[in-house]
């Protein structure tokens, strides 16, 4: 295992050798028909994400003065649940065509937020594979924060003194994620093959441009950017809010681990409790567990499905990690701190 510090102890326990414990958690899933598509909530949700944006626009015209960066909060939320509900096509939840989910995932990650639909796509399958694993998960990969001690060790000079302070920063450094996602998206481009990127560079020129254009077209200057620095703030924080909980300070395999998917996706995520708002405000990714165990469940399942997942980890005698969202937090901080120092 991996010497990161801060994170639980993993158990030795092993899958049975006459198959995979996955298997039968799999079949009860599959039988209680909770993998079916939930097309009615997705087109609900999904039209009232895009009337909600563009009625808070037609707010920000209306009110064209400093009271409009009121607004910047709901602006930013619409922003973030665009993005978790990206999410949720590109592990093709919402449609039972890829087609049609890739192209729901450019209307709502290109087109509405600015972020490459495809760059994240492809990065995020990578993390559904190897969670939490430093060497083939790129959301643990060593930037502008680090989560091994080998990582920490190698930083020098100014970087080390933000490795050093990255649990007192984490939070403000969020503030920036959202800028950070869409100028990887940007900078992605030319890893894209020639037709996507035609497309994907075309749908975020399409965004910069027009978000530009109604920011300082419907408003003063000065309360333009203030506009964009809030919003683009509480966007990545939000997002940052959402995705921090799930595996940091969680276990992570080292090379000579070979566990199988049930151990691969129970040990290395942890669960938020929380009820109707904490499941809004986090886009479902509350139920982290449950989500890598079945990518492709819609989200309005998952809460159903958690009672089988508890009960089958509880049989496989597997840690079923569980908190409240602020101590979730807590322990991504004690993780990061004590890596950073």
């Amino acid at each position: 295992m991996s010497p990161t510090l801060a994170a639980p102890s993993i158990p030795r326990t092993e899958p049975r050798a006459e198959g995979s414990d996955f298997t039968p958690l799999a079949r009860q899933v599959r039988e209680s028909g909770l993998m079916e598509r939930r097309t009615g909530y997705y087109a609900r949700t999904i039209t009232f994400n895009v009337l909600a944006t563009a009625a808070v626009w037609v707010g920000v015209g209306l009110l064209g003065s400093w009271w409009a960066l009121l607004l910047a909060v709901p602006a930013a939320l619409l922003s973030s649940m665009s993005g978790f509900l990206g999410h949720d096509a590109g592990h093709k939840q919402i449609a039972a065509s890829a087609r049609t989910n890739r192209r729901l995932g450019l209307l709502l990650g290109d087109l509405m937020i600015g972020m490459s639909h495809g760059w994240w796509n492809a990065k995020h399958n990578q993390h559904h594979a190897n969670p939490n694993h430093e060497d083939k998960d790129p959301d643990v990969a060593a930037g502008a924060l680090v989560f091994t001690k080998e990582q920490a060790a190698a930083r020098q000079g100014r970087l080390s003194w933000l490795t050093r302070n990255q649990a007192k920063l984490f939070f403000p450094m969020l503030l920036l994620e959202g800028l950070a996602l869409q100028v990887a998206s940007v900078q992605d481009l030319k890893n894209r093959p020639l037709k996507e990127r035609w497309i994907e560079g075309t749908l975020m020129g399409a965004h910069a441009i027009g978000y530009l254009v109604l920011a300082f077209t419907l408003l003063p200057v000065p309360v333009a950017f203030c506009f964009l620095a809030i919003h683009q703030g509480l966007f990545g924080l939000h997002l940052g809010m959402a995705f921090a909980p799930n595996h940091k300070g969680m276990p992570m395999p080292g090379p000579d681990d070979k566990w199988d998917h049930l151990r691969k996706q129970v040990l290395t995520s942890r669960n938020i409790r929380g009820g109707p708002v904490t499941d809004w405000f986090l886009g479902g990714l509350n139920y982290q567990i449950e989500h890598h165990l079945f990518p492709g469940l819609p989200r309005p399942s998952l809460r159903k499905v958690q009672p089988m997942v508890k009960a089958h980890c509880a049989a496989m005698e597997l840690p079923y990690a569980e908190t409240g969202l602020i101590d979730s937090y807590a322990q991504a901080l004690r993780h990061i701190d004590a890596v950073g120092h």
